[in-house]
């Protein structure tokens, strides 16, 4: 009797997985943005090289897996000096965390239907905090385009010093495009 509930429950439990979509991030494509205030004006960049593997459904959200990285070094303010700086062990010490990652815990449904909102782990240096956002996901020829933004405070992830000309929130914004896996 066991096994004649035990196998179509197994068959279901994969069959249900695998009708969640793969998606790969395509670097090139993709936008993983950051403003900071500076002396009183924002001041920000941006990360080029993005990876991972993204397990997304619309109608299957319980099974929606985001396991992403962006490479620290592959920061660009607009001015070399900075973008070293930044790299250096004063901020991201990309030579000691050569990654940001973010894993996801959970998607849900927002109150607003445009939205979905994810639940995950972030880790910056040697630090990993839970955050949660809201983002919107379109469906493009096939592939995905996610987009969302969060703030976060630099110091909680051991990102610089305090400052009296450097705020400590950092707003991220993000547009990723997936291309489908098979």
């Amino acid at each position: 009797m066991l096994k004649r509930l035990l196998i179509p429950a197994l068959i279901f439990c994969v069959a249900n997985r695998c009708l969640a979509q793969k998606y790969t991030p395509v670097p090139s494509e993709s936008v993983v943005e950051f403003k900071v205030k500076n002396f009183g004006i924002n001041v920000g960049g941006n990360f080029g090289e993005i990876e991972g593997h993204i397990v997304f459904s619309a109608q299957q959200l319980q099974n929606a897996v985001f396991d992403v990285k962006i490479k620290a070094e592959s920061l660009h303010t607009g001015i070399n000096q900075r973008d070293n700086h930044v790299r250096s062990d004063d901020f991201l010490d990309v030579a000691k965390f050569p990654y940001m990652y973010f894993v996801s815990t959970k998607v849900t449904r927002s109150t607003n239907s445009a939205y979905l909102y994810v639940f995950g782990k972030l880790t910056i240096k040697d630090v990993t905090k839970e955050i949660s956002f809201p983002f919107k996901a379109t469906p493009q020829n096939g592939d995905m385009i996610f987009e969302g933004e969060f703030s976060l405070n630099r110091r909680d992830y051991h990102v610089g010093k305090g400052s009296l000309t450097m705020g400590d929130i950092v707003k991220v914004n993000l547009r990723v495009k997936a291309k489908a896996s098979p």
